[in-house]
């Protein structure tokens, strides 16, 4: 009887532990999912209501062209200046797109986008710094500027824009990224010493003025109030930056294939003929002339700067002819992807610009102390081709003000080796890239062996052509 009543007892307090146990799950008492051996919780799986600022899973031409114009909101986090702290940043490369610009072309017989090009520090979208950005550009009389960069005005100043011209959101968003960087690499990592001088930067510009404007905006922002003195810009002629080795006919074929490619893709498309057809017929033009002057760029325009499309007495460009265009832009993105035209372009397009950016690196390593600081500003015909050439598949086509950034670390720890980070608007994409795709991870996916980026581009880029140079990866017919 006593161990009967006994069993009884121990069953009852069983029980009871087991209510317990559940009840204190079901308040959130303690934890229900198990510990990893590394004290840190296993992946929660509470489920998580969407954000809808995340990117849509199919294509959205809408958001895509509101992410395409970058208009200046709240501040962006980015992954720059990331590492270990036994790490040391010794150089930072950055090549930009410049901002949002006024079209490069009009709509025939339509009203041209009334935008304002004069900078005024009260009118949205504006910066804390836009104000004294137009003080100090105007005393930059004593920069050392190549060519004829010294007559392009460093900032855009026409109350109704000329073609081309950079806007004030552009001046902005350069404003934003040099301020930006400015935080992570002066502030932070102190990348520039405090008596720097014009042999600690190295800055490049096309001889238009939305690139020159947009570099000198990340610059002030970079370095406020810098010294005129110190600043020596670089003249660019080429949008590929190819400086003294920019002959190369095999380039020219494969971008010749890659253009036959867009308009074979483009004529298939039947929504976006019809488009084109009921677009003319509003301008009244044929619809071969409205192709030719590239609507989508002062439609783009419009959107990004919230203006409504041109109307005539036959009607108006609506929005859904905006969707159709920007959707097959999208959609010629992707194939472009698929083909290997763009891509063979890529690599002799921009063998020198990568090819410059390895040597500075390799002479940095050795211990030079010059030219920490490069800044390219470009076009995005410079940069979709860089990104095309790395291997990064994923990246979206470079955005008004997009930055494409290369730094260069010392582990100062263990391994006296030097590496690189490879980040597109702020997100890192070392390890998208082809030459680090494979590499084992080095300190959670942070850092990538430099001698693989020097290997890529002085062997490996040349491989598809089955050559061993540039120079003969030109020469050599294609296949």
């Amino acid at each position: 009887m006593f161990f009967r009543n006994r069993f009884l007892f121990l069953l009852a307090l069983a029980a009871l532990l087991a209510f317990l146990s559940l009840s204190l799950q079901f308040l959130h008492l303690i934890p229900v999912n198990p510990i990893k051996d590394d004290g840190l919780h296993s992946k929660n799986r509470k489920r998580i209501m969407p954000n809808p600022l995340t990117e849509p899973p199919a294509i959205d031409p809408i958001y895509e062209a509101q992410f395409y114009c970058n208009v200046p909101s709240i501040p962006e986090r980015s992954m720059e200046g990331h590492a270990p702290h036994y790490f040391k940043l010794i150089s930072v490369h950055v090549l930009i797109r410049h901002g949002d610009r006024y079209p490069l072309y009009a709509i025939p017989r339509t009203k041209r986008p009334d935008i304002d090009c004069t900078l005024l520090p009260n009118r949205k979208p504006s910066h804390p710094l836009l104000e004294a950005f137009i003080s100090h550009m105007s005393k930059g009389s004593e920069a050392q500027m190549d060519g004829s960069l010294s007559s392009v005005p460093r900032y855009p100043s026409h109350s109704l824009c000329e073609m081309g011209e950079l806007t004030q959101t552009g001046i902005v968003q350069h404003l934003q990224n040099g301020q930006l960087l400015r935080d992570i690499y002066i502030k932070k990592h102190s990348l520039l010493p405090t008596d720097w001088t014009s042999k600690h930067l190295y800055l490049e510009t096309t001889g238009k003025s939305r690139t020159l404007q947009s570099g000198l905006a990340l610059l002030y922002s970079f370095l406020p109030e810098f010294d005129w003195k110190k600043i020596n810009v670089r003249n660019q002629w080429s949008t590929i930056f190819c400086s003294g080795h920019c002959e190369c006919q095999r380039r020219n074929h494969y971008l010749e294939e890659e253009q036959r490619r867009q308009y074979s893709l483009r004529v298939k498309n039947i929504d976006l003929e019809k488009t084109y057809a009921d677009m003319a017929r509003i301008v009244g033009i044929p619809t071969r002339q409205l192709r030719a002057s590239n609507p989508i760029d002062s439609m783009l325009c419009h959107f990004c700067h919230n203006a409504s499309f041109p109307c005539t007495k036959n009607g108006c460009i609506a929005i859904e002819h905006f969707k159709v265009i920007k959707k097959h832009q999208l959609e010629d993105e992707k194939e472009r992807q698929k083909k290997k035209y763009y891509y063979l372009y890529a690599l002799l397009a921009t063998h020198p610009i990568l090819n410059q950016t390895v040597n500075r690196m390799l002479r940095i390593a050795e211990g030079k102390k010059e030219e920490l600081f490069v800044l390219y500003s470009a076009h995005d015909v410079t940069l979709s081709p860089v990104l095309s050439a790395l291997g990064i598949t994923g990246a979206k086509f470079p955005r008004f003000a997009a930055r494409l950034v290369f730094e260069l670390w010392r582990d100062e720890k263990k391994y006296k080796k030097n590496f690189i980070r490879i980040l597109y608007n702020g997100v890192d994409v070392t390890f998208q890239t082809s030459f680090c795709r494979d590499f084992d991870k080095y300190f959670g996916k942070m850092m990538c062996p430099l001698e693989k980026f020097v290997n890529f581009v002085k062997q490996d880029m040349f491989s598809p052509f089955n050559t061993t140079s540039y120079y003969e990866a030109c020469r050599r017919r294609p296949f």
